[in-house]
């Protein structure tokens, strides 16, 4: 007898905060996180401050038969979070899985401690963090009442490494922050918060970002970042942290809580040893 196949999450609904990206020749860990609860059968709202690139994300989804919904909302805005967030629950009944995607660093003029901008700083903490904050804040009463709900953070292994610049390190570690306290203050309530760390990735943000802000090759960024990974010699992709996360939202997870999940190809394992980081 034939079996059908069981999707992941299905019927689940998923709002991806940060399911756009910059352009570039990859794919960011944001939309392919979107497309892969997707075709699990989750019913996905891509919110991005970028409604174009949230369409296209949908665009994509919707190629491969699955349902994806585009809003446009700037999350460093506390009012236009809770209106995509109600709005939602409006629409839908219910919400599943938030899976908080956003960060920025070079882009947002981050830098090493000495020269740092106030601005800047501000404003890396406000996307990175306080967006992460202000979307808990208003999914978990809507999850509360439902006995039932997933949150996924993204953070980044640079909270463990001597990662030059200081906004980015210590927005993410507020996140790793954030998931242990979101997971403790509402396991009684069947809620889920769980965090995942990227290490050297090929993203757009990760590359793209950095071949427009220094002005060197894609190939020199890429083969110093590669030449890091002790796991093959090789960066990952979007697609392995989009499988953790799918992971972690899904039944198969449901006695794990508060954890940080490394996806990064035992770059921690050498943490704290002889290896010396560079800028790329």
């Amino acid at each position: 007898m034939t079996q059908l196949r069981e999707f992941r999450v299905n019927e689940k609904i998923a709002i991806v905060i940060g399911g756009g990206q910059r352009k570039g020749e990859t794919i960011g860990n944001g939309r392919a996180s979107a497309i892969t609860y997707a075709k699990e059968g989750a019913k996905v709202i891509v919110v991005d401050n970028n409604l174009e690139a949230a369409q296209d994300t949908v665009d994509e989804i919707n190629s491969i038969g699955g349902f994806g919904l585009a809003y446009k909302a700037d999350v460093t805005k506390e009012l236009e979070i809770k209106k995509m967030i109600l709005e939602t629950q409006k629409n839908f009944g219910r919400i599943d899985i938030l899976h908080n995607n956003v960060g920025i660093s070079i882009a947002g003029g981050d830098s090493e401690i000495t020269q740092i901008d106030s601005k800047n700083f501000d404003y890396i903490l406000s996307v990175n963090l306080k967006s992460m904050i202000f979307t808990c804040k208003y999914v978990i009463p809507i999850m509360r009442k439902q006995k039932y709900g997933n949150i996924v953070n993204i953070s980044s292994t640079a909270v463990h490494e001597e990662y030059p610049w200081i906004s980015y390190k210590v927005s993410k570690a507020g996140v790793n922050a954030l998931t242990e306290q979101v997971a403790i203050q509402n396991a009684k309530y069947g809620i889920r918060a769980n965090c995942i760390e990227p290490g050297l990735m090929n993203t757009p943000m990760a590359i793209d970002a950095r071949v427009d802000a220094w002005n060197e090759s894609r190939e020199k960024i890429i083969s110093a970042r590669d030449s890091k990974v002790p796991l093959k010699g090789k960066m990952g992709t979007a697609w392995d942290v989009a499988n953790a996360a799918l992971f972690l939202a899904s039944d198969e997870a449901q006695f794990i809580t508060g954890i940080t999940l490394m996806v990064d190809g035992g770059v921690h394992c050498r943490v704290g040893g002889s290896g010396k980081p560079d800028k790329h």
